[in-house]
């Protein structure tokens, strides 16, 4: 009897150690390029850089607060959230405190798949849940163009996640629920201006990860992908951007929302909107109106309760 229950207790203890070792291995953060790929063999052009850096807002959480100049990217803003407060990283290209170090197979490793130089996963406070469906051209080119920006010294404040999150390796069990590399939400056409709005919106502009709802563990709630939900701030309700809110604006007036921040009732956007707008103006008159084509293609959804 003594001898059946020893026996169990050791079944039980082994299966336990393997289920621990199974959950490391499946949680681990795997770079999905490996050093040299030679995909990335080339230089990136900053020029078309630039326009990347702008479709993708990055200035609007990583410049520096407390300054004017919006290619001051040393980091430290405040993104409260549910799960904590984090802060984004300096990535200037100051070679101890910023990214100066980087080749562009870490830039595309950190946006594509949410994976650090140092082999730990980023938490999807950053936003490559969308970046992954970027090309591999727009990662040399926003990489040769970060590259020619200031050097800021000095490194942001640590993140202050909650404590389900305060073990980094935990990031792992949410990518293998809610994250899937080069997955995009995209829907094309072949229509070439419905398109390019399609990788702008879904990828390089991320807009789906302000206008939608997300569930208790902070992903996006697919029945509610672009029809609106709470300020991940939490300072208020983001709008629901499908036909069901916006059926009566043109393909006009969400451009020239995008260019002047004017909305077709005499309003204007305001919160984190007002920054989007600042970059949005910044891209070529074309990208504008694809962004728009493809918001007037989305399926209306109704809103959700906040």
């Amino acid at each position: 009897m003594r001898v059946g229950w020893k026996y169990g207790l050791a079944i039980v203890f082994g299966a336990g150690l393997l289920a621990v070792a199974a959950g490391w291995v499946v949680t681990r953060a795997s770079p999905p390029f490996a050093p040299g790929d030679r995909q990335f063999e080339g230089s990136g052009d900053p020029v078309r850089g630039q326009l990347v850096f702008n479709a993708g807002d990055c200035a609007s959480c990583h410049a520096t607060p407390g300054q004017p100049d919006r290619l001051r990217l040393g980091g430290g803003l405040a993104l409260a959230s549910p799960f904590g407060t984090f802060r984004p990283p300096n990535i200037s290209p100051d070679a101890i405190d910023g990214i100066g170090e980087w080749t562009v197979v870490d830039l595309a490793n950190a946006l594509i798949g949410g994976v650090s130089p140092k082999g730990q996963h980023y938490y999807p406070s950053f936003p490559y849940t969308s970046f992954t469906g970027m090309t591999v051209a727009d990662v040399k080119d926003l990489h040769a163009y970060l590259m020619t920006l200031p050097k800021v010294s000095g490194r942001a404040p640590l993140h202050h996640p909650s404590v389900l999150f305060r073990i980094r390796r935990f990031v792992g069990f949410w990518k293998l629920l809610f994250f899937q590399e080069h997955q995009t939400g995209a829907r094309f056409t072949g229509d070439p201006l419905h398109d390019r709005g399609a990788y702008l919106v879904e990828s390089l502009s991320h807009c789906a990860e302000c206008h939608s709802s997300r569930n208790v563990f902070g992903a996006i709630r697919r029945a509610t992908r672009f029809a609106g939900g709470v300020d991940p701030q939490g300072t208020g309700f983001v709008p629901n951007i499908t036909q069901d809110r916006l059926g009566d604006w043109s393909e006009a007036d969400i451009a020239k929302t995008l260019t002047s921040g004017d909305t077709p009732g005499h309003g204007r956007v305001g919160s984190s909107m007002a920054d989007v707008v600042t970059n949005t103006a910044m891209l070529p008159t074309g990208d504008r109106a694809a962004i728009a084509r493809y918001i007037k293609s989305l399926p209306p959804l109704p809103t959700p309760r906040p």
